[in-house]
């Protein structure tokens, strides 16, 4: 089983209904698929560095999972066709960075500064 990050940028709607019903879907697909979800984070409306297809802001939803090569393809699959997805990418992750970063977490850490060294 390989370790993946799937970043997704849904449309902002009035309605948060529409949103949980896309988060449930992808889920879904997800355990369907034989993935273990291992941390799932809905981040909130946020403003984008750009517009992307017209809109300004956007909700982001990151989600960590395990399984094999064929969840990657069955989510992306499911996010090019649903409507709400803006933008969607998933990286495949080594399992010393995700130590890495839940050591950093407990401690009290910001693990997200890229390894920049002059702050």
């Amino acid at each position: 089983m390989k370790l993946y990050e799937s970043l997704c940028i849904l449309r902002p709607v009035q309605a948060e209904t529409e949103n949980e019903r896309v988060i449930e879907k992808m889920k879904e697909v997800l355990s369907q698929a034989g993935a273990n979800i291992l941390n799932f984070d809905n981040s909130g409306k946020k403003k984008l560095a750009y517009d992307i297809q017209h809109e300004r802001k956007g909700t982001y939803i990151t989600v960590q999972f395990e399984g094999p090569p064929t969840v990657v393809f069955e989510l992306e699959r499911f996010q090019r066709m649903e409507d709400q997805v803006m933008k969607f990418m998933t990286v495949k992750l080594n399992p010393s960075d995700l130590v890495a970063v839940a050591e950093a977490e407990a401690s009290g850490e910001d693990a997200g500064d890229g390894g920049n060294q002059f702050q």
